[in-house]
C-alpha cells in the first residue's frame, strides 16, 4: 500500500485472503517518497515467492504502475478513496496504464480491497486445486438463499 493510511481499507483484503488460507505480506511502499524501496520490494518479490501483488494507492496512484513495471507477476490494484475526487483519480490512474504493462484495476476502496483478494486467490487457483475448491465453496455460500 502506498500509505499507513490505506491500512484500514487493505484490512478486508487481508481478511478475505485469511479466509481462503492464502498467506500474504503487508508493506508500505510510497512510490513517490521511497522509488528504490518499491523497485527493490517488486524485483525480489517472485524470489520470496510471492505470485500475485495487490497494490494499493490513492491521489495519483502511481504504486501499482511503478510495481507493474518492475515485476512480471501479475498486478492488481486497488485504487483508494482519498482527496477532492473520492479515489476517482485513482481509478483512472491505474486503468490507463501503458500496453504491456497491465495493472488488473478493481473497484474503489474496500469493495476493492475484497474483490482483489478475490482475484488474486482465483490467479493462484489456477495452480492450486484445494485453493479453488476452496473458491468454489464461497462461491456456493454467497449463491445460498439468505433469511429474510
Amino acid at each position: 500500500m502506498g500509505s499507513e493510511s490505506d491500512r484500514p481499507t487493505i484490512q478486508g483484503c487481508c481478511e478475505v485472503l485469511d479466509g481462503y488460507g492464502v498467506g500474504y505480506e503487508v508493506v508500505v511502499r510510497s512510490a513517490h517518497r521511497d522509488p528504490e524501496g518499491c523497485r527493490r520490494w517488486a524485483t525480489e518479490a517472485e524470489g520470496r515467492g510471492l505470485r500475485v501483488l495487490v497494490a494499493a494507492a490513492g491521489g495519483a496512484a502511481h504504486l501499482p504502475g511503478v510495481v507493474a513495471a518492475w515485476s512480471t507477476l501479475p498486478v492488481i490494484g486497488v485504487p483508494m478513496s482519498a482527496g477532492a475526487l473520492g479515489g476517482l483519480d485513482a481509478l483512472l490512474s491505474m486503468a490507463q496504464m501503458p500496453a504491456g504493462i497491465p495493472v488488473a484495476t478493481v473497484a474503489i476502496g474496500e469493495p476493492g480491497a475484497k474483490n482483489a483478494a478475490h482475484l488474486a486467490a482465483v490467479i493462484l487457483s489456477l495452480t492450486e486445486p484445494a485453493l479453488r475448491a476452496r473458491i468454489v465453496q464461497k462461491r456456493d455460500e454467497m449463491r445460498a438463499p439468505r433469511p429474510a
